[in-house]
């Protein structure tokens, strides 16, 4: 226990002695310094009789000699210096790791806002998640989920808060950029044996039908958007166009301008005015063959 007692006694006098060193160096500067300020200023009033150039000089003396000490004391703790930084930046990174999610998440907010992706009541997608904007702040964004999948324009009535470091790292979809109209697309697949020409008028007149009382005041909604962000926006009139994703299949995409918050309802009246007393099926268009042998 003895010897114990005279190895912390010896420790923190070698300590003592390292800091003493630096500290008495400093003292030996400053005291060099003010010295020879002295020597300076005497030596300036008694050779320079220019007013105007004895001030300079003072100045010029001032500077010179503060610089002098400035690089001195850097010379002279340099080591604790070092040593201090190494902490700093021990630190500092320690506090990095440990709020980096934190950190990001503000990055993330700081992204999403300079860029304007969107605002509340857009519906948005990044990665997984779809859903219409409800809140936001510095840390998550609060979503109404829409779903299930990216076709679908129900709520489940599920809410979910996603982190803002996602929208450093990852694209986000605006399905509302246009906002109080859009433009809905949704996809109809037909065998190549189908009626799907047929189809593909049903669905067009229906399309025209239902969005008669509005169209005029898409086009000039749209209009405007172009107008206003200096971008092509496409045209507001319906659409039915063919697609052919893979060998015996045909898919019709149906495209018509509707109201921000009544997408769901309007492809439901589609379908339903469609399919309801219509078949196009390769059966039904055998059995019409049958019927009428000679067309």
């Amino acid at each position: 226990m003895y010897t114990d007692s005279l190895t912390n006694l010896f420790s923190e006098f070698q300590f003592s002695e390292q800091l003493l060193r630096p500290v008495i160096s400093t003292l030996i500067l400053i005291a060099a310094i003010v010295i020879a300020r002295a020597i300076l200023a005497k030596f300036i009033r008694k050779s320079v009789r220019s007013t105007d150039l004895r001030r300079r000089w003072f100045v010029h003396t001032r500077n010179a000699l503060l610089l002098l000490m400035v690089v001195g004391l850097m010379l002279i703790w340099a080591e604790e210096l070092r040593t201090l930084a190494l902490g700093i930046v021990a630190i500092a990174v320690a506090f990095v790791v440990a709020t980096k999610e934190l950190i990001m998440c503000l990055t993330g907010s700081l992204v999403k806002s300079s860029g304007s992706a969107f605002s509340i009541g857009d519906r948005i997608q990044i990665k997984d998640f779809r859903g219409d904007v409800i809140d936001q702040n510095l840390l998550t964004t609060t979503i109404l989920e829409v779903g299930p999948g990216k076709h679908s324009h129900q709520r489940t009535g599920r809410m979910i808060s996603i982190p803002n470091s996602l929208f450093v790292s990852e694209p986000v979809t605006n399905e509302s950029y246009t906002h109080d109209f859009v433009l809905h697309v949704f996809t109809v697949p037909f065998k190549r044996e189908d009626n799907w020409h047929a189809a593909q008028q049903a669905l067009l007149e229906a399309a025209n039908r239902h969005c008669s009382d509005y169209v005029e005041q898409a086009r000039r909604y749209m209009q405007r958007m172009s107008d206003h962000r200096g971008i092509d926006v496409p045209s507001a009139d319906p659409r039915v166009t063919i697609s052919v994703p893979a060998a015996g299949e045909i898919h019709l995409i149906v495209r018509f301008p509707t109201k921000s918050g009544t997408r769901s309802f309007m492809e439901q009246t589609i379908l339903n005015d469609v399919f309801l007393n219509n078949d196009f099926t390769s059966t039904a268009v055998k059995e019409l063959e049958q019927k009428n042998p000679d067309s």
